[in-house]
């Protein structure tokens, strides 16, 4: 690796791009969610008269001028609703090899740790930054890394060789924080539910949002719970403070976010093993893993157990993510179970998130149990009947039982 100044960075990029195949559009492929090196990236971008830039969850501080093409595979608020989005739908578990073919990188721009002992950790974002990484030095692409004394030393796949970086821009940033605000009253209810379906030992993916951190909140009193996951913030930090993880068993994620005390926590930590998105997500692993509980969430849920988590009408508003992964895993899973955790009532849109038959395209299926503040409607092993019958009376808001009904007759599900 070699260290340079911003600006010539900047230049070694934009001559990199002048000369490669695909000069008119270079493929920039950067850190999304909390750790975009926006300070890098920024005159970067500034300087390419066309780009594609490739994040996953990008956040609304990215700079983005009008020759610059969004592309994600899972869309965020810093591309959401942008009229030149370029969306690629793809679980997550499947995009590391996106970058080995149709979406390879001309250029990678990753947000790490300062150097030590020859290598450098990417900190909070592993995620599916090792294989653009692979991508590029297969094809001679450019690895531009944003060095920050601030980001957080994890290990597993954080950790770096210098030869697989080409140039190191030091850059003195604080990271961006995330502070949950409390559960709301419905997001107590629905993952006091959850909750009481966990027991000892259980293998936990844990998130982001309401639902994930209530249920948390009521799981404190197990013992040896493990965790496996795609990404965590604070939630997992209260479980070690409340002594319900199992301390033998490392606590693997692919990227985290949340407070600076929970980064000062990661900071050196054997514990916590930042994995590749290709172990984290892959559906095999997740299946080994004891007790797999997955609880994610959606939009809409039909009576056929389909649930609508990416699309809002025909507007694209997330993607599929990791949420058929860890279905699919925890379902197979020796006593693992897959919930879908969501209001039978959406606050904002004021309808009812079960419904006969969702219209969008179907992000995931064959739950183990839909979880409302209404019940837990059972959906594993049960006909399709009863899959109905329990989402109408156990999950559906009281408001719309009967229609549901009515519904479901005509759907020959009563």
């Amino acid at each position: 690796m070699r260290v340079v100044t911003l600006a010539q960075a900047v230049r070694l990029v934009a001559d990199h791009c002048a000369g490669t195949s695909t000069a008119a559009t270079p493929r920039v492929v950067t850190s999304g969610n909390f750790a975009t090196p926006t300070a890098l990236l920024g005159p970067l971008l500034a300087e390419l008269p066309t780009a594609r830039l490739h994040a996953l969850n990008a956040q609304k501080d990215l700079p983005i001028h009008d020759g610059v093409v969004p592309e994600t595979t899972f869309v965020g608020p810093g591309f959401r609703r942008h009229p030149r989005l370029s969306y690629v739908p793809c679980r997550l578990s499947m995009v590391p090899r996106l970058f080995h073919g149709p979406l390879a990188p001309d250029v990678v721009v990753v947000h790490a740790t300062t150097p030590r002992d020859g290598h450098v950790s990417l900190g909070l974002e592993v995620n599916v930054l090792p294989a653009a990484i692979d991508a590029a030095r297969e094809r001679g692409a450019l690895v531009v890394a944003q060095l920050n004394p601030r980001m957080p030393w994890t290990f597993g796949d954080a950790v770096l060789p210098l030869d697989a970086i080409d140039l190191g821009v030091e850059v003195d940033a604080p990271l961006t924080t995330h502070c949950a605000r409390p559960p709301g009253e419905d997001a107590r209810r629905i993952g006091a539910r959850v909750a009481a379906e966990i027991g000892d030992g259980a293998t936990l993916q844990a998130g982001i949002g309401e639902v994930p951190d209530a249920t948390i909140g009521g799981v404190l009193e197990r013992r040896g719970l493990r965790i496996w996951t795609e990404m965590f913030s604070d939630g997992v930090l209260t479980l070690e403070k409340a002594g319900a993880l199992d301390r033998g068993t490392p606590l693997r994620t692919s990227f985290v976010f949340g407070s600076q005390e929970l980064y000062d926590w990661v900071d050196d930590n054997p514990r916590v093993q930042m994995l590749r998105t290709e172990t984290t997500n892959s559906p095999a692993q997740i299946a080994r893993q004891p007790a797999m509980t997955s609880i994610n969430t959606a939009l809409q849920v039909d009576l056929f157990d389909q649930a609508n988590a990416s699309r809002i009408g025909t507007r694209i508003y997330s993607g599929f993510g990791g949420q058929t992964d860890f279905t699919v895993g925890a379902s197979h899973s020796p006593g693992g179970c897959a919930f879908m955790a969501l209001r039978s009532w959406h606050p904002r849109a004021d309808v009812s998130t079960i419904v006969p038959l969702v219209d969008e395209p179907v992000t995931s299926f064959q739950h183990g149990a839909v979880v409302t503040e209404q019940g837990i409607a059972w959906m594993w092993g049960r006909d399709e009947r009863t899959q109905a019958h329990n989402l109408i009376e156990h999950a559906a808001h009281p408001s719309v039982r009967d229609d549901l009904w009515e519904e479901a007759r005509a759907l020959g599900l009563a």
